[in-house]
């Protein structure tokens, strides 16, 4: 059994696949499974994904991408979208965790109250929160699919207009990132550095560490 730990030092951003690589739907579905268990906001579960896999929409969606091979090779894409009215499920999604036994009617009216505080007048937090959900669902599907011996890549070239109406998105869901997915081949770069830790943590009222971070100004 392979540790998370081991899964994220693993774990790179595949550009090169196999293009002769396939994913089954099964899998796909289940790793969407899995990435629904990441957390949101009031669990409103503000990710969609669709999953992209016939070669002819892979390579309308490539052009769209600026033709970055990886979209065509990879045996699936899946395009990450946020909904940005997540909030508006919000009493569907309080029955089914009172159906469930985990709060009271009255508490899940509270949490519907609230999400429509949170939410309704504040169209750019609505967007922010979609894109933080969505980006944790994919950070979750790509080491599920690491476990299971793919590789993923995530990406964030592309054209949205196009893609909206290449792929029928509606206005209320905001295009995140596309996901490739598939089996890898030769070529791809090993682990890129990373900053020194002291140049990204801060121990707040301990003292300063070494770096730039620190300079908050």
């Amino acid at each position: 059994m392979v540790s998370l730990t081991e899964l994220l030092q693993r774990r790179l951003s595949t550009v090169h696949y196999n293009p002769d690589g396939h994913v089954p739907d099964s899998l796909v579905r289940e790793l969407v499974e899995y990435a629904t268990l990441a957390p949101s906001s009031l669990n409103l579960q503000h990710w969609r994904f669709i999953a992209v896999t016939a070669t002819a929409d892979k390579q309308r969606l490539q052009a769209i991408a600026f033709n970055q091979a990886q979209v065509g090779d990879a045996a699936v894409t899946l395009i990450v979208l946020g909904d940005m009215q997540a909030h508006t499920r919000a009493p569907e999604i309080m029955h089914q965790t009172v159906q469930a036994g985990i709060f009271s009617p009255e508490t899940a009216a509270t949490w519907i109250a609230f999400a429509k505080q949170l939410y309704e007048e504040r169209p750019a937090f609505r967007r922010e929160e979609a894109i933080r959900s969505a980006s944790m669902a994919a950070m979750t599907l790509m080491l599920v699919a690491q476990a299971k011996g793919l590789a993923t890549g995530p990406m964030i070239g592309f054209d949205e207009p196009a893609l909206r109406q290449a792929f029928a998105i509606a206005d209320r869901y905001v295009p995140v990132l596309l996901l490739t997915i598939g089996q890898p081949r030769a070529g791809n770069w090993p682990r890129k550095p990373r900053l020194p830790i002291d140049e990204v943590l801060e121990f707040y009222g301990v003292g300063a560490p070494a770096g730039s971070f620190p300079q908050r100004n």
